[in-house]
């Protein structure tokens, strides 16, 4: 497809005084957020989960590539499947797999073996990467920036699922090559992440580390 500009479609023009309250209303709003293991029931539209996915979508990618695909899993018996093959996963990592820096590290979070939001979660997204298209003749075709792309789609997925009200956790069993064969997606994606989607219990906790978070002059350098 040769370029050919168009003129910018959409703008949203604020004053300065509009944006500075507007980036203040939006900080606000994403201290409110935290990533939750312990989860409602409660059913969720699918029209949600479509919404969110589609905004996930619109996140820019190198060259336009868009190299992800989202599998939104409700299916209780898919949801077992998965459980059952991530908690193989993390038995290996808790029972040697891991060095006892990284299990020291993940203390003060409090994870484990057992994974119940991974049934307990009205809706799964297990987000895949795209290492390489597949052209119409079976051949190859190059993605760019694969790993940044996939990252900015999956901010974009998780702040969505705040906007919406809901919560969710971000579960990365280690290997997740399992996901390919029960998501049935092809060889060229890597598995990347599993976001359980929901609201969340009525006796949910969060570590208290996870409300430390660095302060603006450790994270930010200006010139």
């Amino acid at each position: 497809m040769p370029y050919e500009p168009i003129k910018l479609p959409d703008r949203i023009q604020l004053s300065e005084d509009e944006a500075i309250q507007k980036s203040q209303i939006f900080l606000e709003y994403m201290r409110k957020r935290h990533s939750v293991r312990d989860f409602s029931s409660r059913p969720i539209p699918q029209q949600i989960i479509e919404n969110i996915v589609a905004a996930a979508g619109r996140a820019p990618s190198g060259a336009n590539q868009q190299p992800w695909h989202f599998v939104a899993i409700k299916n209780l018996t898919m949801k077992k499947k998965i459980r059952e093959a991530a908690e193989k996963e993390e038995k290996n990592f808790y029972l040697g797999g891991a060095s006892d820096e990284w299990i020291s590290a993940l203390e003060p979070i409090g994870t484990g073996i057992s994974k119940p939001h991974l049934t307990k979660a009205p809706w799964l997204i297990v987000v895949f990467a795209e290492r390489h298209g597949i052209k119409s003749d079976g051949s190859r075709s190059k993605n760019y920036y694969v790993p940044e792309s996939v990252g900015i789609a999956m901010g974009f997925l998780i702040a969505a699922i705040h906007n919406a009200g809901l919560v969710c956790l971000e579960h990365t069993p280690n290997p997740m090559k399992f996901l390919n064969n029960l998501c049935e997606r092809p060889s060229n994606e890597k598995p990347i992440m599993i976001i359980p989607i929901g609201n969340p219990s009525a006796s949910a906790t969060v570590p208290k580390a996870a409300k430390l978070k660095k302060p603006l002059n450790e994270i930010m350098t200006v010139f």
